[in-house]
């Protein structure tokens, strides 16, 4: 039997089939999206980029010489956009400081690097760190928070390192499957598992808490 981890994403990719998630044309326009999702839906940070990539301002250099005003304007609907221009313009300096991608995946302690800039999260770390520089980090959200804290594998108030650690404890190291994962995840929570679920359909509900249970185990 697979471990409940393994079955819950196996159980998601056969319904929702592969996501192809993060969405973007570039390594820079994904850290960008990283930045611009912290409290917000994809679909406000899709209306972002648009209007940035039309003011011809996805690119580091263009975003460090910007104007904050301007670009949180062209971010608005991102909300909280003059905070996150500054998270963008601090960012894009230290993108350009570093040799762009290739010189932020040379650091030692990459994650600590970007972890130490005002604004950027352990979430956003990892994001940045799985799908622009292919490490094999789990990413943890609400999401993942919400739906494995309902079919009762981990605790809902389990601090971030411990609820990767469940993740990165269970699966291979692979860098394809924790992206697919963590897009199912967002997938299924915007489908089924949403504040108030939609439980009819649910492919999870065998061994949630609104079902009978075949992937309640507890976690270790």
């Amino acid at each position: 039997m697979s471990d409940p981890a393994l079955a819950v994403h196996d159980r998601l990719l056969a319904h929702y089939g592969p996501q192809g998630w993060w969405p973007a044309d570039s390594v820079f326009e994904m850290m960008v999206g990283a930045i611009l999702t912290q409290n917000t839906s994809w679909t406000n940070v899709e209306r972002a980029i648009t209007h940035l990539k039309q003011a011809g301002l996805l690119g580091a250099a263009a975003i460090d010489a910007c104007d904050r005003e301007r670009l949180a304007a062209a971010i608005r609907p991102s909300g909280t956009y003059n905070q996150k221009a500054q998270r963008l313009k601090a960012f894009s300096r230290f993108y350009l400081q570093h040799g762009g991608e290739n010189g932020i995946a040379s650091l030692p302690e990459a994650r600590q690097a970007l972890l130490e800039m005002h604004g950027i999260g352990p979430e956003t770390a990892d994001s940045m760190l799985l799908y622009a520089l292919d490490r094999p980090v789990f990413v943890i959200d609400a999401y993942t928070r919400r739906i494995f804290a309902r079919l009762g594998l981990t605790p809902p108030d389990a601090p971030y390192p411990a609820l990767q650690a469940y993740f990165q404890s269970r699966l291979p190291a692979s860098v394809p499957l924790f992206k697919e994962y963590h897009a199912l995840i967002v997938a299924h929570a915007k489908q089924h598992c949403r504040t108030r679920p939609l439980c009819a359909g649910c492919p999870l509900l065998p061994g949630c808490a609104h079902g009978p249970g075949v992937l309640r185990p507890a976690a270790a």
